[in-house]
């Protein structure tokens, strides 16, 4: 398996530093509102990187925190008036709602920030005592010139940066040695909450927070360190910073980073009118739509999201979901159990398609190239499985489908919506004015149908029906 190195700018193969055991943390939100579908492409890629390592027979301890001390949740509960806590709380729990809607599946460990506050403190003064970091006033900060490799994963230069920064006043600036310093604890302010410290009451800098999380729960090296490539900088280039300075060693052996998603085009703004949560989409597709949408795309290219792409995913998860379908009606009208005579050279049906689909997938996680190869073992079981097959070949095809829709996070088997009884009496009626060839009262009633928002679809499995 090869992924690409953010760090090394190449691919590489994947070499575990313990044998069948992968050690991956992936950076998780900041609650303050309800996630918006920036958010969730990374948890959807990386949730299928994981599925695959899971495949491939690698024990996978997955990491994803959740920030819940920041100026935003402070900002959102002083205008509730009510404590941070109860607005990170509730969007940790609307959080999981939207990711159980995404089919991603729950981290093995999810700490909260909140939670690990003695941790930072530990390393901040860590940090101290090896004089990578000083206090000014309560606050304290990294001497970011004294980590020889910084900017070695953004492949910035410090001196290139602050000569771009010169004119630029911050508040508190002048308690900095250097301009390129960063914060790794602050001072509470009135109505903030805080936690005490030997440098003041106050809380930690973002960045400390997941070099702490990530070493309590994964160790000082972990294999894979993930997120969107807007976290490259400054937030994991100060990661490595800390935690490599503090604990005198490789912080991460791999770093991966997916590319951003766009609307229409543009960058997703609030001020533009294109900014969508989950649960905006929610409200007009599947959710699995939109996790089949996310992997159609290489995780390091932008996607573009619009009505018309939504649209294609919704068609093309559909054509696979009639083929499962397609097979359960294979089996249950089969014939004969065992493969027939006739079906020799398809007792191993599916499987160049599952090793197209594994190549895909070792090839740097290209989910596209892999449905790629899900929809050409469609067409296949379109054109091949049958009535008449047998049980045998129509559950080993079946076998095969699951396997990779399951590695895609792709559930083929929903809860069966049902409909209205007058919409249930009105297909029952059409059906008997085609028994009896009414096939003008059967259009009208098709029609009838078609305007309170369902489309039927006739197939020699019998009447099928969606919503518009």
């Amino acid at each position: 398996m090869r992924i690409y190195n953010t760090l090394t700018a190449r691919k590489e193969e994947l070499v575990p530093i313990e044998e069948g055991k992968i050690k991956m943390y992936v950076c998780g939100p900041t609650v303050y509102n309800l996630i918006h579908i920036g958010n969730a492409r990374p948890m959807i890629v990386f949730d299928t990187f994981r599925r695959y390592m899971e495949y491939k027979g690698y024990d996978v301890t997955y990491v994803s925190n959740f920030t819940d001390v920041d100026d935003k949740i402070i900002n959102k509960a002083m205008e509730e008036g009510v404590d941070s806590s109860v607005i990170s709380e509730r969007y940790i729990e609307e959080c999981k709602k939207d990711m159980a809607g995404m089919n991603v599946k729950p981290a093995t460990y999810a700490p909260k920030a909140t939670e690990e506050i003695d941790g930072m403190l530990e390393m901040i003064q860590t940090l101290i005592d090896k004089g990578f970091a000083y206090e000014s006033n309560g606050t304290v900060y990294y001497r970011t010139r004294k980590f020889q490799g910084y900017g070695k994963l953004s492949k910035k230069n410090l001196d290139d940066m602050q000569s771009g920064h010169r004119e630029i006043k911050v508040t508190g600036e002048e308690e900095k040695e250097d301009p390129a310093d960063f914060v790794l604890w602050k001072p509470k302010k009135e109505g903030e909450p805080s936690w005490q410290s030997p440098w003041s009451d106050g809380r930690p800098g973002w960045h400390i927070e997941c070099s702490v999380m990530s070493k309590k729960y994964l160790g000082n090296t972990i294999d894979i360190h993930a997120g969107g490539e807007d976290l490259i900088f400054p937030h994991h280039e100060n990661e490595i910073a800390q935690s490599e300075a503090a604990n005198g060693c490789i912080f991460s052996n791999y770093w991966m980073h997916n590319a951003f998603l766009n609307i229409n085009g543009s960058k997703m703004s609030k001020s533009l009118g294109n900014f969508f949560t989950v649960r905006d989409i929610a409200a007009k597709y599947d959710l699995q739509v939109l996790r089949f949408f996310m992997l159609s795309a290489h995780y390091r290219s932008p996607l573009n999201f619009s009505d018309e792409l939504m649209e294609a995913a919704k068609a093309g998860l559909e054509r696979i979901i009639n083929a499962k379908k397609k097979l359960d009606y294979a089996e249950q009208h089969a014939e004969g159990r065992s493969f027939f005579f006739d079906e020799g050279e398809d007792q191993d049906f599916g499987a160049e398609y599952l090793a197209k689909f594994e190549a895909a997938m070792d090839d740097d996680c290209n989910t596209a190239d892999a449905i790629a190869a899900v929809f050409e073992y469609v067409r296949a079981i379109n054109s091949t499985i049958t009535d008449t097959s047998s049980t045998a070949l129509a559950e080993l095809a079946e076998k095969r489908l699951v396997t990779m829709c399951d590695i895609l996070g792709i559930i083929l088997d929903k809860e069966e919506e049902t409909l209205d009884a007058e919409i249930e009496q009105l297909i029952a009626q059409r059906q008997e004015a085609r028994k009896a060839k009414d096939f003008a009262l059967a259009d009208k009633i098709r029609d009838k149908i078609t305007a309170m928002g369902i489309v039927l679809e006739d197939t020699r499995e019998g009447v099928k029906w969606h919503r518009k």
